[in-house]
């Protein structure tokens, strides 16, 4: 199988926090990447400017750009 590469577009919270955590269920990848993100001060500020939420379940293409320069590609 052929990886594609990884492209930033708008994802779904738990679509993306599986991309990043393949092997545990969906609920447990949301919770997961929720706790990188709560642990990173500068991206929780930098993801507020753009008007993101605690809850929010679609990403949109900048916010998934600031979560991947924090954290790598999945």
């Amino acid at each position: 199988m052929i990886n594609e590469p990884f492209k930033v577009r708008a994802y779904g919270f738990g679509e993306l926090a599986q991309l990043y955590f393949p092997n545990i269920t969906k609920k447990s990848a949301s919770w997961q990447l929720r706790l990188w993100i709560n642990a990173s001060k500068g991206l929780t500020e930098k993801l507020g400017g753009t008007g993101y939420v605690k809850g929010r379940r679609l990403l949109t293409p900048m916010q998934v750009g600031l979560i991947v320069g924090e954290f790598g590609e999945p």
